[in-house]
This record gives structure tokens, C-alpha cells and sequence, in this order.
């Protein structure tokens, strides 16, 4: 059996990896991914705390589906945002989108 720090430590890399993915990348798409990353990291935590603190109760699981769904809802948002601005500028570099005007 797999011990839990073994698992916070891979959600803890993870995690990591995403929020340098947001805060280093221009391309808007780039920080969608790291976004997924780090929501994915938070239901590895997660799944993990379930298994090994109570496995008979499903809280964990639970929690995993609703950050499931709240991660679908902010990709399908965010590329339909994505997808008008690049129809209005023509690039999608986070850098230039300064403003919420249109």
C-alpha cells in the first residue's frame, strides 16, 4: 500500500507545475491547462485524505465530482471568453487583454 505522504507529494508537484503554468504563460489557453492542473491536484488531495481517513464514508468522492464539474464549467466558460476575444483582437496573449472593454 502506497503511504499518504506519497500522494501529497505528487498533488503538492502537481499543484506547482499548474500555478507556474498560470503565472508564466501569455497564451490564455496555457493557463486554462494550468488551471486543470491545479484543480486536478486539489481531487488528488482529495481522494487521497478519503482513502486513507474514511474509507467507509464517501465525502471524498463526493467533493472529487463537484470539482469535476466546477472545472468543466470554467473550461467550456473559458474557451467560449476565449473564443469572442480572439474574434474581436485576433490574439489570445493575456498580456495585451489589459482592459474588459471591447
Amino acid at each position: 500500500m502506497i503511504p499518504l505522504y506519497w500522494w501529497l507529494i505528487v498533488a503538492a508537484a502537481l499543484f506547482c507545475i499548474g500555478l507556474y503554468a498560470v503565472l508564466s504563460r501569455k497564451n490564455a489557453i496555457a493557463v486554462l491547462m494550468g488551471i486543470e492542473l491545479m484543480l486536478n491536484a486539489v481531487n488528488l488531495n482529495l481522494v487521497a485524505f478519503w482513502r486513507y481517513i474514511t474509507p467507509q464514508a464517501l465525502t471524498g468522492q463526493v467533493f472529487a465530482i463537484f470539482v469535476i464539474t466546477v472545472a468543466a464549467a470554467e473550461a467550456a466558460v473559458g474557451l467560449a471568453i476565449f473564443i469572442s476575444v480572439y474574434r474581436m483582437h485576433g490574439s489570445i496573449n493575456v498580456e495585451k487583454l489589459d482592459t474588459m472593454r471591447w
